[in-house]
């Protein structure tokens, strides 16, 4: 049986596949590793389930109570489509994954001592507090978990906005079974109407939560 050929990369001689090294040039014969391309493959693996995360949850509207399990159906007594996420308004907890999440609050601000908005602007101090009822610790960064829309317009967290206020801000770790409570800051223009906040509890996954309040 005939060896299977193949051609050195640098002078275009035919070699043997087996081959080390070219017998024409002198070329070396380069392979890729197999263990290296098993190593790409795992990795790869992971970073598909991980951002698919294999959980179809949405997350649901539960009662005052924060209870997961409770979940309720819309004012209209229709569960929501899966096609469409539900929107979550101000006093209403929202449930995934046993991670309650409330939007407590809304409230504007024209500032205080040195932290002001510029002029036709307000801070928006959303209050949120974040229940923990899963056996895991989860991380919140203000930063990171949180993003929002003012009329549809992207808009970034205020940190003069957050120091504005007299409650603390949205960072930590909350443990098993534990809550944080705290607000985040922003700097709208005076004649907002709504405003949408999302908030991601993990990085990994595109699963949030969002609440929209109106003015």
């Amino acid at each position: 049986m005939s060896e299977k050929m193949s051609k050195c990369k640098a002078c275009g001689s035919e070699i043997a596949k087996s081959a080390k090294s070219c017998p024409k040039c002198g070329a070396k014969s380069k392979k890729f590793p197999v263990w290296l391309t098993v190593i790409i493959v795992i990795l790869v693996l992971g970073i598909i389930g991980g951002a698919l995360g294999g959980d179809d949850n949405e997350p649901k509207k539960v009662n005052t109570g924060g209870t997961p399990g409770s979940s309720q159906t819309g004012d209209d007594g229709k569960e929501p489509s899966k096609t469409e996420k539900e929107r979550f308004a101000v006093g209403e907890a929202a449930e995934l994954n046993d991670i309650v999440v409330t939007l407590v609050d809304v409230t504007e601000s024209a500032g205080k001592d040195f932290y002001n908005p510029e002029d036709g602007n307000v801070f928006l101090l959303c209050e949120f507090n974040i229940e923990n009822n899963s056996d895991k610790d989860i991380a919140v960064s203000s930063i990171v978990c949180f993003d929002a829309y003012v009329d549809d317009y992207a808009t970034s967290m205020s940190l003069t906005a957050q120091l504005a206020s007299d409650k603390g801000q949205l960072d930590g770790t909350v443990a098993a079974g534990k809550k944080m409570s705290g607000v985040i800051g922003f700097e709208v223009p005076e004649d907002w109407a709504e405003i949408e906040v999302r908030f991601t509890p993990d990085f990994w996954k595109s699963k949030n939560f969002i609440f929209v309040a109106n003015k």
